[in-house]
């Protein structure tokens, strides 16, 4: 069979102007606020910029920036994604400056995941990080054209640009699980511009918004089976095709300084108060994902549906589900409507979502995922078992258990971390988790026994 490449010539629709600017050129991206993008009605555009790596960008170059959105559930369904008009790599920084020197530029989304925004500990930018003093130096050196590396750094020599050029408000929109994301994005934008020009701080406060966000969908990354079916269900040739379950939920919740697309005609909400889905999602889907990623491997599971499918771990969900729940501000039929839904998701067999893509970062995603519940758990007691065992599973990926090699963006402080022998360890990872409490250390230790003994059965 002769397959054809994708070219706007022939597919999708021709490139609209460019309204937002995204940094973060990665599947979830593509699956997820291009999707709602390219289905909200509007004719906007977006141009993206690569992250940590340029992968994909000369794959999308070749075809016109189109690309293959396949919907795997009970069907399979295909379509070509239209709204993504412009790729560069991530230090294309002239690019960059000139799409936010652009008033037809409203928008700036990201989705580089919570190590991208460079923050220290106690959640603030990392100004003892010599990538952050680098861009600090860069930008006050030359405020046009300093060479910049960062994400925080990027943001704020693109706002230099729009500044300088009188380009009016903008709104940034961050797209990765972190809890209040929209302060986030604010608080390490305002941090570094007050290094590089106190000046900044006051046109950025008339003329630049930070919108929370809530984002879901699961979004595996493509094997080479992937690509040769989607080119056997679609005919086409596609370089860089994204594969997704059907499901997808994003909530919002902020102003916008200027225009924005309609993305509420494609799905999403606009809500006052965003804290209870945001808990509801990091908790229970996320939670349990981590859970998964660091305990299924124990027990041979490779994959999300492997883990899920075995009833030991199921089990340890369910606990996990049981101990977080409590304390999420939903009705509780909404909750249990939930967890039900996750589960199909987590079954879905054409989804195949590896836990070792999980497990990356570990040491930014604990303490969002499980922290704020245990800390709950504590004050209220007693403490159930499925609010620990996270944790223990975790220190017992740290120590080289269940065969996925760590990767961490804090790797150097982790690995100090497990020095010592197991009391030692636990405790140590339970005092850097703000939960040093003995009953939780004597929990997690006898926990990862358990652990390890189910690994032996």
């Amino acid at each position: 069979m002769t397959r054809r490449r994708l070219l706007r010539a022939q597919n999708g629709r021709p490139a609209a102007l460019v309204k937002t600017v995204h940094l973060g050129l990665g599947n979830f991206f593509r699956a997820h606020s291009a999707w709602y993008t390219e289905h909200c009605g509007d004719d906007w555009g977006i141009a993206a910029f690569s992250g940590r790596t340029d992968t994909h960008v000369a794959e999308l170059r070749s075809q016109d920036c189109l690309y293959t959105l396949v919907q795997q559930g009970r069907e399979v369904t295909s379509e070509v994604i239209s709204a993504l008009v412009a790729v560069h790599p991530g230090h294309d920084l002239a690019a960059w400056r000139g799409y936010f020197a652009s008033s037809e530029v409203q928008i700036v989304t990201s989705t580089i995941t919570e190590a991208g925004y460079v923050r220290d500990g106690s959640g603030r930018l990392d100004l003892a990080n010599p990538a952050v003093i680098a861009d600090i130096a860069a930008l006050q050196a030359d405020p046009q054209a300093g060479v910049v590396t960062t994400a925080p750094g990027k943001f704020v020599a693109g706002l230099m640009a729009r500044r300088a050029a009188g380009a009016g408000p903008i709104t940034f929109v961050p797209c990765d699980n972190i809890i209040d994301s929209g302060a986030l994005v604010r608080s390490v934008v305002r941090a570094l511009a007050e290094q590089v020009d106190p000046s900044l701080l006051n046109w950025l406060e008339e003329h630049v918004s930070y919108v929370t966000s809530m984002v879901d969908r699961i979004t595996p990354r493509p094997t080479e089976a992937d690509l040769e079916a989607v080119a056997r269900l679609t005919g086409v040739t596609d370089a860089a095709p994204v594969v997704t379950e059907p499901f997808s939920e994003w909530v919002l919740m902020g102003d916008f300084a200027g225009q924005r697309p309609a993305w509420e005609k494609a799905g999403a909400t606009i809500v006052d108060d965003i804290v209870p889905f945001e808990h509801r999602k990091l908790w229970l889907l996320n939670g349990s994902h981590s859970l998964m990623a660091y305990a299924a491997p124990l027990l041979g599971c490779a994959t999300v549906g492997e883990a899920i499918a075995h009833p030991v771990v199921r089990g340890w969900v369910e606990q996990w589900w049981d101990a977080a729940a409590p304390h999420l501000p939903l009705p509780a039929d909404q909750i249990s409507a939930y967890r039900a839904a996750l589960v199909e998701r987590f079954e879905n067999p054409s989804i195949r979502h590896l836990l070792a893509q999980i497990a990356a970062d570990g040491s930014i995603k604990i303490p969002i995922r499980f922290g704020p519940v245990l800390r709950r758990q504590i004050e209220q007691g007693p403490l159930p078992e499925g609010a620990t065992r996270p944790v223990a599973a975790w220190v017992l990926h740290l120590q080289g258990h269940g065969g996925i090699l760590l990767n961490d963006a804090h790797v150097d402080e982790v690995t100090r971390m497990v020095g010592g022998d197991d009391t030692q360890t636990v405790s140590a990872v339970c005092a850097w988790l703000g939960i040093g409490r003995q009953e939780v250390v004597d929990q997690v230790l006898r926990q990862m026994g358990e652990l390890l003994a189910a690994s032996r059965r």
